[in-house]
């Protein structure tokens, strides 16, 4: 906290970086973009392309439209799997159906589906840790459903049951809380003292990353305002990273207009952050809001540099024709 020469403390904004998008958003963004150029409209997006609102409707206004199942895809159409992954049985689906397919599906949650196959293969315990219903978690799931066990926390720890305690080996969603994972394995550790890691780590670097960055500020926030949906799950995690760090309130507000002015009272330092779904217009939009407001002041606090680009889907790729999979 600062204050002027006269006493009178300055009101501040403490601005995360890196926030907001990451590879594989930005890889799947652009997916549906460059589709949509050379292929015109309507292409369609099995669930939501990545957890925010805002990219969803700008899409759906480009002609993108956003369906549930494959089955409501007519014959012969194009369709592009989400940034969050498929299971086996999505994939089949859309071959039956003769649907033309392009995967947007993030390469690190690619890793994680290869790495429970490969896991299944050797016939281990697959104790998947993530948010049962999540769309990540049903396709890494789904890659070995007799294989993988679900733990949405270290409260389900005592539930898990394993066939093996020498073939046991762990894995998880990309976009969790790294401490609370962390003591959802120390737990299962304790009950399966032979339990393996994954080969690398499974939660993304930007989820790392972005929540490193919110741990560092949080202390000295009155309030923490967090840009990105309610089903974000990595957004959601960064409210309460920053809860759990120090700040005094923290919300997760789509829009600025979600900002409530009544939130401003007793406010010195506001602590702004993105989830990895959310365009940068979005955090803009709160910082000139936080700026009417009297919080003028933004100091930028960096933790870590980002520079990781995935390339497109070969369909997409600059030097070739589009050519979507035929399924």
């Amino acid at each position: 906290m600062s204050a002027s020469a006269d006493g009178v403390v300055e009101k501040r904004v403490l601005l995360a970086e890196p926030r907001g998008y990451c590879a594989g958003v930005d890889r799947a963004v652009e997916t549906v973009e460059r589709a949509l150029e050379q292929q015109g409209a309507p292409i369609y997006v099995r669930k939501e392309i990545v957890h925010n609102r805002h990219v969803v409707d700008t899409l759906t206004k480009q002609g993108v439209i956003f369906v549930d199942e494959t089955d409501e895809v007519p014959e012969g159409e194009l369709v592009i799997f989400s940034a969050h992954g498929i299971s086996p049985a999505v994939r089949q689906s859309a071959e039956d159906r003769k649907l033309r397919t392009i995967d947007a599906t993030c390469p690190l949650v690619t890793k994680v589906h290869n790495e429970a196959k490969r896991f299944a293969r050797d016939d281990y315990d697959i104790l998947l840790i993530g948010h049962d219903g999540h769309e990540e978690v049903e396709g890494t799931a789904g890659e070995a459903p007799s294989h993988v066990q679900v733990v949405n926390g270290p409260w389900e720890v005592d539930k898990v049951t394993v066939r093996d305690e020498d073939k046991v080996v762990w894995l998880s969603q990309t976009t969790l809380s790294v401490d609370e994972t962390m003591e959802t394995v120390r737990k299962l550790r304790e009950r399966f003292p032979k339990l393996q890691d994954p080969p690398s780590d499974d939660i993304c670097y930007a989820t790392q990353n972005r929540q490193v960055a919110v741990k560092q500020m949080a202390p000295e926030c009155d309030l923490f305002i967090v840009v990105g949906s309610q089903n974000s799950s990595n957004s959601v995690r960064l409210v309460e990273v920053a809860m759990q760090a120090g700040a005094k309130a923290g919300h997760l507000v789509d829009y600025a207009d979600q900002v409530d002015p009544a939130w401003f009272e007793g406010v010195n330092t506001v602590g702004v952050s993105s989830g990895a779904s959310v365009p940068e217009i979005l955090v803009r939009g709160v910082i000139e809001l936080l700026a009417e407001h009297g919080f003028g002041t933004v100091e930028t606090v960096k933790t870590a540099e980002e520079t990781l680009i995935f390339s497109l889907p070969r369909e997409l790729r600059p030097s070739r024709k589009l050519t979507i999979t035929e399924s």
